[in-house]
């Protein structure tokens, strides 16, 4: 949502089309922040606002810190732009496998359709954000283009690295978690969502 001040025209309108089907199309069951309480619970995690965030390691937060980087300021908004565009572009068959792995687990219902929603929701929004918000953007301020493909690039090197690290830890037998959950830090003030 940092975005949408910071765009213009066809950009900004084909960003408002997509931010609005992530707050749910004007369905509150349907805001995708919603869909993941609901998958955290189906899965017995604690959904209270910053609860694992001691247990994260630094490659996790950087991809949330680079977000917020982008997000903050507007001469990054061409930056900003291509880190979502990468998020989208890459969701939906990612979502897929994350669906089916959970299927084959016995996960419940919210948990699988958090994934399946987005499978064929982030399809939709790949090309509209390819063809509607980065080229609309790029009609109106092609000197950004350099921006937008920093963003993409940026993103997949912390998600790179973010995958390795896993991987690495998973192939050792060690958790991916800095610190076990129960002895993550107690939850933010907030309270749930």
């Amino acid at each position: 949502a940092w975005v949408l001040p910071r765009l213009w025209g066809r950009a900004k309108a084909a960003m408002a089309a997509v931010e609005f089907d992530e707050y749910g199309g004007g369905r509150a069951e349907r805001v995708h922040a919603r869909l993941f309480a609901d998958l955290m619970r189906d899965l017995d995690l604690d959904t209270s606002y910053g609860r694992y965030l001691d247990a994260g390691t630094a490659e996790v937060l950087a991809t949330v810190n680079l977000m917020s980087l982008f997000g903050l300021h507007r001469a990054l908004r061409g930056a900003l732009v291509g880190h979502f565009a990468a998020v989208e572009i890459t969701s939906s068959p990612g979502s897929r496998r994350l669906a089916e792995a959970l299927r084959r687990t016995g996960a419940g219902p919210a948990a699988v359709f958090f994934y399946d929603e987005h499978v064929e929701a982030d399809a939709v929004h790949e090309q509209v954000v390819r063809h509607e918000v980065i080229a609309g953007l790029l009609a109106e301020e092609p000197h950004l283009a350099a921006d937008v493909a920093f963003g993409i690039d940026a993103t997949g090197h912390l998600e790179d690295r973010l995958g390795d690290r896993l991987l690495a830890d998973w192939r050792a037998g060690r958790s991916a978690l800095r610190v076990p959950i129960e002895a993550a830090a107690p939850a933010l003030a907030g309270g749930r969502h």
